[in-house]
């Protein structure tokens, strides 16, 4: 008869995910992952599959409450200024249980070079980061907070170049005034 599981997918796939965040990918051994997890070896394969697996299972889970985070700080901001301080923000003062950095940025410095799956789940991270940035700008011009000297486009590029820099900082000894400061400039440049 076949044991029932122990334990719920979401929560120790969050454990899973938090671990690659704060180790990466190639220094989570499955020894690791089954102490973190609090699961067993077996009932790992069983319901992730193999660590490459698991590891895109992560990533996946990463991207769907960050984009939810994103996308919850958009939708409480009265202005596109306020938006951008925002999510700017959430990075730079998280004080929340995780890991420093970005479990994306890192992934991609990681391992895009050489493995398609990671640099695919990145590269489309990215993409749908600078949308949300694109959008923003584009409703910070209409309203008139911002230049429309430069297009949206242009200007979300950009700001997610700073943004992506800034995660990568955040997980350095840097201090959190400056990475603010650099934010704040970055926002200020796309005013009139």
């Amino acid at each position: 008869m076949a044991r029932s599981k122990e334990f719920e997918d979401n929560e120790v796939l969050e454990k899973a995910m938090k671990l690659f965040w704060e180790q990466g990918y190639e220094k989570t051994s499955i020894s690791d992952l089954v102490e973190h997890m609090g699961i067993h070896r077996r009932s790992l394969y069983d319901t992730f599959g193999d660590k490459h697996t698991l590891f895109l299972k992560a990533l996946d889970r990463f991207h769907d409450k960050l984009c939810d985070g994103l996308v919850g700080e958009v939708k409480r901001s009265k202005t596109a200024t306020e938006a951008l301080q925002l999510i700017f923000s959430s990075v730079i003062c998280s004080v929340n249980d995780s890991p420093s950095g970005c479990l994306m940025v890192n992934s991609a410095v990681e391992l895009a070079m050489r493995d398609t799956e990671v640099d695919k789940k990145t590269t489309d991270l990215f993409s749908l980061s600078e949308q949300l940035f694109k959008d923003i700008i584009q409703w910070g011009q209409q309203s008139g907070e911002f230049s429309a000297e430069y297009s949206a486009e242009d200007q979300a590029e950009h700001l997610h170049a700073i943004y992506v820099g800034i995660r990568v900082m955040r997980r350095t000894s840097i201090r959190k005034e400056k990475l603010q400061h650099m934010a704040d400039v970055s926002i200020k440049l796309l005013s009139k």
